[in-house]
């Protein structure tokens, strides 16, 4: 199974040709390969077809569409998953629909994982099907203690088989880090299950949000996609300077970005 070609523990999108209506139209030319590769995926899952190895040639095809639209992909720390004994809890910050559909081919290869998500992208048409097949962990963000009951039950369930969980605890997406929006329920899971966590710090501006569907924005070619996970980090007492050394990373590696 193709998977991307890590240098150092780094992977670096190669520089490639760039085709004709890819240079003219790359957010309409994404999508249309975009919606094929969900499409097919779809019917996959709704069958009861669709296991681990083709979420992860998903979501693989995805992240080398966006490439080829002249997206650059920026990967690092991926050793820290690698060598990590057991599941984990990933907790990073939330830009856009790009990190739930190409993280599976990030991370699969070194870990099993499911995501923290939604409700409502239970029923969300087609993709529903896809989403349910990966067995999430589905929240209402509308009861906060039924949510955090939640997911400390099917959480803990999870980790204690092996699939290691993707959360976003920020209470909105949004291409700006405000820290005050992270929660600690990733924090609070991790320590339940005494599970070690990985702060992900993320930049995938590039996927904006649309003007009538917030998940189909325009592709902006102009801009790198982030992603850097960190060093494992073990629950000591509350969680709060646990917490804390989240918030950091993500902070410390978005002005990194910016700068360069």
């Amino acid at each position: 199974m193709e998977q991307l070609n890590y240098i150092n523990t780094n992977y670096l999108t190669k520089p490639g040709k760039i085709s004709l209506i890819a240079r003219l139209v790359p957010s309409i030319n994404f999508y249309c390969r975009f919606i094929e590769i969900v499409y097919k995926a779809s019917r996959k899952a709704k069958c009861g077809i669709y296991e681990d190895s083709e979420w992860y040639l998903s979501s693989f095809n995805v992240l080398k569409q966006l490439e080829k639209i002249g997206i650059c992909f920026h990967v690092t720390g991926i050793d820290h998953l690698q060598k990590l004994d057991g599941p984990c809890v990933i907790i990073g910050n939330h830009m856009s629909m790009m990190e739930t559909v190409v993280l599976p081919a990030i991370i699969n290869p070194a870990k099993n994982i499911t995501f923290i998500v939604k409700e409502s992208l239970l029923r969300y048409p087609v993709f529903k099907h896809i989403m349910r097949s990966r067995n999430p962990i589905a929240v209402s963000r509308v009861n906060p203690r039924q949510d955090l009951k939640t997911v400390m039950e099917e959480g803990v369930d999870r980790l204690r088989k092996g699939i290691s969980i993707v959360v976003f605890p920020q209470t909105t997406r949004s291409v700006s880090f405000d820290p005050e929006q992270m929660t600690s329920i990733g924090v609070k899971l991790a320590k339940k299950a005494e599970a070690p966590i990985i702060p992900l710090a993320l930049d995938t501006s590039a996927w904006k949000n649309g003007n009538f569907i917030k998940d189909f924005g325009k592709i902006d070619v102009s801009k790198d996609v982030h992603f850097a996970f960190g060093e494992p980090i073990r629950v000591q007492g509350k969680g709060t300077e646990e917490h804390q050394v989240i918030i950091e990373y993500i902070e410390t590696k978005l002005k990194e970005w910016k700068k360069a």
